[in-house]
């Protein structure tokens, strides 16, 4: 059996971060299962779903590096969705209903008052055909709800292990509405037969659904796939997730210069008993990949954490990994520069201020003039090495007598323009000869 999964987002706004780690672990399954991963748009709600609100989600995905193997758009696809309703309605799994949204939540109040769980009574199912037409005559159009088995509905989750549901404690639920518009559950379930999803991977607040979505798969001659439910994130406090704060958002993730692996190594990790660590491929992420590892409790999203691990990933990435968006941010250092540097980088882009160090020009700054001088006058001849900085520096302190910060900061700040930064011994030669003399005499350069 091909392993078959699918990330099935809606196109009403952009992926958060909530969105990615379901992605992921869909991904990463299939992955580890050389199986397919399908992205499923599911934009049936013509009136918030957006073409470009779809194009940012491939947008979102292709920068994460989640190459899906189908598109599909659940837009294209309603008459898939009208012969399944027709096949429910012939064996008696789908029937009408009319009540109003404001009677239903008077029936609610008055179970919950007699102390009984507020679910649908089923009283449609005893209107007549006169009933009915004279409903719809009045202008109350049905809403369509599917007629559950009331029994035992048990699975297999692949997090939470065997679970069961009796699904007599259950509201039949609305698949159409009053509008003749589906709601998730059809669309979904239709799709999975249709493409063959063997495994249907997402948060835990979709347990609630799997039993009426079991039930529906089966009444539509499928075998149900395999379901598992991971637990939800949350913010550092333990507080539910707010979609409006950006820095949740991939789109904000991108744009503050965050690496795509440390959000994937991020949201692959966290809430799991791995711990919290930067992978500088995919691949590494799919070999350490278990369901056995995720935690029930709610993962913790930090935005602070999740940048602290991005300055880890680049302080690890090798030059072959970022040397073409180094070219083509101007950086033209080589290997040399990005060793010296990339310990000191929070983002990528942070590698531009330090290339303006080692190659000017740079306005330096001197803080004892006599000492710089005095310096000046000692730098050897070239080819500098790591070696250069030591013998130096050790020659200035043996001509001045000045020592430790005294003699350090000095010669940093005025060859740097900074109190701190990379090892000088890495950075001395990059700068080069011409330009350290001209910076320790107060010269721009």
């Amino acid at each position: 059996m091909t392993v078959t999964v699918r990330f099935a987002p809606s196109p009403t706004g952009r992926l958060h971060a909530g969105n990615i780690r379901t992605a992921l672990l869909n991904y990463l399954f299939a992955r580890k299962h050389s199986g397919d991963f399908i992205l499923r748009l599911d934009d049936t709600d013509r009136e918030r779903s957006t073409v470009e609100f779809a194009r940012g989600i491939e947008m979102d995905l292709a920068w994460l590096g989640l190459e899906w193997t189908k598109l599909v758009h659940q837009s294209n696809r309603f008459a898939l969705y009208a012969a399944a309703v027709e096949r429910l309605k012939e064996a008696g799994r789908l029937y009408p209903a009319y009540e109003t949204p404001e009677e239903l939540e008077l029936k609610r109040k008055r179970q919950l008052a007699r102390g009984k769980p507020p679910v649908y009574d089923r009283a449609a199912l005893a209107l007549s055909a006169e009933d009915k037409a004279k409903l719809e005559g009045e202008g109350r159009p049905p809403h369509w709800r599917f007629k559950l088995e009331q029994r035992d509905v048990v699975w297999d989750d692949l997090v939470r292990g065997r679970q069961h549901v009796d699904a007599a404690s259950l509201s039949d639920p609305v698949l159409i509405r009053g509008d003749g518009t589906y709601l998730y559950t059809l669309p979904s379930v239709v799709d999975d037969i249709d493409l063959g999803v063997t495994h249907v991977i997402r948060g835990e607040d979709h347990v609630a659904n799997t039993a009426p979505q079991i039930q529906l798969f089966e009444a539509l001659g499928a075998k149900p796939p395999a379901f598992g439910h991971h637990n939800l994130l949350v913010g550092p406090e333990g507080q539910a997730l707010s979609k409006r704060d950006r820095s949740l958002a991939i789109e904000g993730m991108r744009a503050e210069g965050l690496e795509p692996l440390a959000v994937t190594s991020y949201a692959a990790t966290i809430g799991t008993s791995d711990p919290v660590a930067p992978h500088i491929s995919t691949d590494e992420l799919v070999e350490v990949f278990d369901f056995g590892k995720l935690s029930r409790a709610p993962a913790r999203f930090d935005p602070h954490d999740l940048r602290l691990l991005n300055a880890k990933l680049l302080h690890v990435l090798p030059f072959a990994a970022v040397a073409p968006r180094l070219e083509a941010m101007g950086v033209s250092g080589g290997e040399a520069f990005w060793e010296a540097v990339r310990g000191n980088l929070a983002v990528l882009a942070d590698a531009r201020a330090w290339w303006r160090v080692v190659a000017g020009p740079l306005e330096p700054v001197i803080e004892d003039g006599a000492l710089c001088r005095s310096a000046a006058t000692l730098l050897p001849p070239e080819p500098w090495d790591e070696e250069t900085w030591p013998a130096w520096s050790a020659a200035v302190k043996a001509a001045t007598g000045t020592k430790g910060k005294a003699l350090f900061q000095p010669l940093r700040l005025a060859l740097t323009g900074e109190d701190h930064g990379p090892e000088l011994k890495h950075l001395l030669p990059l700068i080069g000869r011409d330009r350290a003399c001209a910076r320790l005499e107060g010269k721009t350069a």
